[in-house]
């Protein structure tokens, strides 16, 4: 679940966490600038997807990222050695430390955390290990490719990229939520003083192998998402990576860095209650066990960033969690996966940089795509356009496959306790 820290600890500077520095690849901006602009403009994703073969599919569309040349910000290891994701991985941790301003070298003084969260690993590579296979016979299979798809490489290779040798490098494979897994064991990691930093996040390239398994389940849209709306018909697979810096306050004020937003507090649990299906009181609790570690009531919650896949079952399920927490007037409702696609083990990473960007900036971004609103999700969701807002209190939801629930709250930075 989560570790508990007093009160008084609570309004330490070091044991407080803050974020400082975002590293961002999605389909509709890469780079927290870019992405914050994507957000409120409400920018699409959403293309024919190119990077596998789609024929014998009725529609094929995705929120797959072109032109985004993580190369640019991978220096040191051999481009051609890492697969697409652990590209966006590698490339999206040295731009969170870069947009955070913090010092490599002091870094490698000091201990750090890694922690990248993934769905798929490296499976765009194994799609296309097993096609060679099929068609040649494993003689005929890369080497470099087959060297690529170990999921460690996600973290690890981080690690080597930015020459931090004093960490400890994890990959969480939690499916739809693990980066909010990783945000929570990055938080719990600086509150108790293990580390003293923490890239946290999570990636995932888009590959045949899932898009064809949620094309068999019958969840995917034939043109775009539409979380929360009446005539809804599923999700678009999309990919990315999305890495935050985690620090202590103490440190972010120490060498005058730029706040955010903070990380108030997480709740976990797993309820196996079903390999697809998201269970209704499950989900509650999780909201309630991320509300009670933040030390934050449910008045006090401006926005939730919802799972929000547009698939029939998870919308009302969600919807109802949130009713059952919240009552009947729940703070506004959003699905970025509306703009995003739905990019697996980075979903809940680039939302929770979305739900830090919207604090800092000062809006809510939008679900687009929306026409009319499922009498049975009682919420507002911002149709299609962003609103401006002093947001004080935001929760991220990540939901995944077999009941891997993992909720961040995130809170704006005020000089002094919260």
């Amino acid at each position: 679940m989560s570790v508990n820290v007093s009160d008084a600890a609570r309004d330490d500077a070091a044991s407080r966490v803050v974020l400082t520095g975002f590293g961002v690849f999605s389909s509709i901006g890469v780079g927290a600038d870019e992405f914050a602009e994507g957000l409120r403009a409400g920018r699409s994703g959403a293309k024919p997807i190119t990077l596998f073969d789609t024929e014998g599919f009725a529609h094929a569309n995705g929120c797959e990222i072109t032109g985004a040349e993580p190369e640019r910000w991978i220096r040191n290891l051999p481009v051609e050695a890492l697969g697409r994701a652990t590209q966006f991985s590698v490339a999206a941790a040295r731009m969170a430390v870069e947009a955070a301003g913090a010092d490599l070298e002091v870094l490698r003084a000091q201990r750090g955390m890694i922690s990248i969260g993934t769905t798929d690993g490296e499976s765009y590579d194994l799609d296309h290990l097993v096609g060679t296979e099929v068609a040649s016979g494993p003689a005929a299979m890369d080497p470099t490719v087959a060297r690529r798809v170990s999921p460690n490489r996600l973290s690890i290779a981080a690690a080597q990229e930015l020459g931090l040798s004093n960490v400890e490098a994890v990959t969480i494979a939690t499916a739809c939520s693990a980066g909010n897994y990783a945000i929570g064991q990055g938080f719990d990691a600086i509150r108790s003083g293990e580390v003293d930093y923490a890239l946290c996040g999570g990636a995932d390239a888009m590959c045949r192998k899932t898009f064809t398994g949620f094309y068999r389940l019958g969840t995917i849209a034939p043109d775009v998402c539409r979380p929360f709306d009446v005539d809804r018909k599923g999700i678009l697979t999309g990919e990315g990576a999305g890495v935050l810096m985690l620090e202590s306050l103490a440190s972010a004020r120490a060498r005058g860095a730029r706040v955010y937003a903070e990380v108030l507090g997480y709740g976990m649990n797993c309820d196996a209650y079903h390999q697809v299906a998201p269970n209704q009181d499950s989900v509650a609790r999780c909201m309630e066990i991320a509300l009670e570690n933040a030390g934050v009531k449910a008045e006090e919650v401006d926005l939730i960033s919802a799972h929000g896949t547009g698939t029939k079952a998870n919308d009302v399920t969600e919807s109802r969690a949130i009713h059952d927490v919240f009552g009947d007037a729940p703070p506004r409702t959003v699905s970025l996966k509306s703009m995003l696609g739905h990019t697996m083990g980075a979903a809940s990473a680039l939302a929770a940089i979305a739900c830090a960007l919207s604090i800092h900036h000062g809006f809510i971004p939008p679900t687009i795509n929306h026409r009319e609103t499922d009498p049975e999700c009682e919420i507002d969701c911002v149709p299609n356009q962003s609103v401006e807002a002093d947001l004080r209190v935001v929760q991220n939801n990540g939901l995944a496959f077999g009941g891997n629930n993992a909720i961040v709250v995130l809170g704006k930075y005020l000089d002094g306790a919260r």
